[in-house]
């Protein structure tokens, strides 16, 4: 089964800096087959005949603590969850120039459409969608700072998501169907 790894946190504002050479090796020597990382921000497809994505998010958590210290929160995706995920994307969202648009990966305690009463949400301006694995979110770059989505940041439910902007989240299922092959 192919799958990728979202790690939260990693790299990013000169925090928890990992070299993806390094976090590619951990992953192998964990066990995970045809490691491949994507980006700087901890996104890494693999293989494994496991079926479970609890167990191995488990595994991962603990070699990338014991190959770096870090403990980093670890979500597994199969290629079928990132499959629904970017068909529920509309095509017309993308994150560019003009519009912001987002994929925020849920931990599995907060994988339900009740999560959206939990946000602030500003459908005047912005659109947000539940879909299993994911909260979909995309504004127009102008309102970015109006939008009520921007609130989550610092919340309980900020800190059960790892958020990947849609292009790269259509990079990434690119390259699990690549290697789905």
């Amino acid at each position: 089964m192919v799958y990728v790894a979202l790690l939260r946190g990693i790299n990013v504002g000169g925090k928890n800096k990992i070299d993806m050479k390094l976090l590619k090796q951990s992953f192998e020597k964990a066990g995970m087959n045809d490691v491949m990382t994507y980006i700087n921000t901890g996104n890494i497809i693999f293989s494994h005949n496991s079926q479970n994505k609890t167990e191995l998010s488990r595994i991962l958590e603990e070699a990338i603590h014991h190959d770096s210290g870090y403990q980093i929160k670890v979500v597994i995706l199969s290629i079928d969850d990132v499959s629904r995920i970017i068909r529920a994307i509309p095509e017309t969202w993308r994150n560019d120039k003009d519009m912001k648009s987002d994929v925020m990966f849920l931990w599995d305690e907060i994988d339900d459409e009740s999560v959206l009463e939990k946000l602030v949400i500003k459908p005047d301006i912005e659109t947000v969608k539940y879909v299993p694995g994911a909260i979909l979110w995309s504004v127009n770059k102008k309102n970015v700072t109006k939008s009520g989505m921007t609130k989550i940041i610092g919340t309980k439910i900020y800190k059960q998501v790892t958020v990947r902007n849609v292009n790269t989240a259509r990079k990434i299922y690119e390259l699990m169907q690549a290697q789905r092959v």
